[in-house]
């Protein structure tokens, strides 16, 4: 049974295979090209998505078409997509060409009607993203850039900027990053071994008379203070 071939007709487990091996190859592929290109589609990005959706999706609905040529010809296109981005590091003109410079829209209150166009965008778009970022008065923008990742980045001027604790010289207590140690009942034992701990030090911490398995999730901060939210659904008590 070799569901890599092309052929007349194919069994349903044979579906069933091309279909397991093309998504954990995808997988393979994705994690091969990057985080970057995942969570932020860049032109490059856009072009190789493009490709290589069309290049997997054929021999999934065709049994007349191997699997075979499409990884290969994957494969190689990965291979030249991970090349294109090495040289966009070490050229600029190539850089450029990929990932271009930012285009100012508006400067100083200003709406860029030119650069607008450079960009390709409208004005309704252009207000669209305003509202997103709840700006009422184009007047208040000292700048808002067109990011080559198709967002718009927007600056306030100063005296519409949110007041800080830091503008007041008001003290405030250090920043510490909560991490879920508990979740659904199970515990991060990874999360636990990082900050040299033990079971039996986290059972102390959120009570001996509270069971971990009723944990819906716990969180721990940089300081060992832990936050525990019970399931509602079953007694505090047992």
């Amino acid at each position: 049974m070799n569901f890599f071939e092309s052929h007349e007709s194919l069994t349903a487990l044979e579906w069933i295979l091309r279909s397991i091996v093309s998504f954990a190859f995808l997988l393979l592929i994705a994690k091969s090209m990057g985080q970057r290109s995942i969570s932020q589609l860049r032109f490059l990005d856009f072009v190789i998505a493009l490709v290589l959706g069309n290049i997997i999706a054929h021999p999934l609905s065709d049994e007349r078409l191997g699997l075979q040529g499409s990884m290969i010809t994957t494969s190689v296109l990965v291979m030249l997509y991970i090349t294109a981005t090495w040289l966009s590091l070490k050229s600029s003109l190539f850089r450029r060409f990929v990932d271009p410079p930012p285009i100012e829209l508006i400067k100083s209150g200003e709406i860029m009607y030119q650069n607008l166009l450079r960009a390709k965008i409208s004005l309704d778009f252009l207000f669209s993203e305003l509202r997103k970022g709840e700006v009422n008065d184009i007047q208040k923008v000292a700048l808002a850039i067109w990011e080559p990742g198709g967002t718009i980045s927007i600056f306030m001027n100063s005296q519409y900027q949110p007041i800080t604790p830091a503008d007041l010289n008001i003290a405030t207590q250090p920043f510490t990053l909560i991490k879920p140690i508990i979740q659904e009942g199970k515990i991060n034992n990874s999360l636990l071994k990082e900050i040299g701990k033990d079971q039996l030090w986290l059972q102390g911490k959120i009570g001996p008379v509270t069971k971990i398995s009723d944990v819906v999730l716990a969180t721990i901060d940089d300081n060992e203070n832990i936050r525990v939210y019970l399931d509602p659904r079953k007694p505090e008590h047992e």
